[in-house]
């Protein structure tokens, strides 16, 4: 069978060599995913990560996960790594119109002792658009309206 003029043998040759070239580009697209360019920077210097992978912290390239750009929800994961240690750097995130947010930004050490969660230092450092809760803050003068005194649910007649 020949297509395009080519014999099998060199459209598997074709065929591989497109394979092998899109992995990399699959892996550095993730890579270079917003979240991911903030979990490295963060990781990288948080002096709580510093403390117990030592120092220098040192992210890898390699990128697994998903980052879905229609629902907006992206989940990776990154082996950081430092002369005292290593561990997996969990992050997550959503999409709130063309901005990327962090949810989570968690390191897990390989010596399975307890998860560092950077959730909040990284929020520290970038701001974050979630109101906190102050139970100390003045209440609205503005009462909530009444509820109705009738609420008529018209069904339809059944069978």
């Amino acid at each position: 069978m020949r297509l395009f003029g080519l014999g099998p043998s060199i459209l598997c040759g074709v065929f591989f060599a497109v394979a092998v070239l899109a992995l990399p580009t699959g892996c550095r697209r993730l890579s270079q995913h917003p979240i991911v360019t903030a979990a490295i920077k963060e990781v990288s210097t948080n002096p709580r990560v510093s403390g117990r992978l030592g120092e220098p912290v040192t992210c890898s390239s390699a990128v697994t996960g998903r980052a879905n750009e229609i629902d907006g929800i992206a989940a990776m994961q990154f082996e950081a790594s430092g002369p005292k240690g290593r561990g997996t750097v969990v992050v997550e995130g959503k999409k709130l119109g063309d901005d990327w947010g962090v949810t989570l930004l968690e390191l897990r050490p390989d010596d399975k002792s307890d998860s560092v969660l950077l959730t909040a230092d990284l929020d520290s450092h970038t701001g974050t658009d979630t109101p906190q809760f102050d139970p100390n803050a003045a209440t609205t003068s503005q009462p909530a309206a009444p509820p109705p005194d009738d609420i008529e649910i018209a069904l339809p007649p059944g069978p």
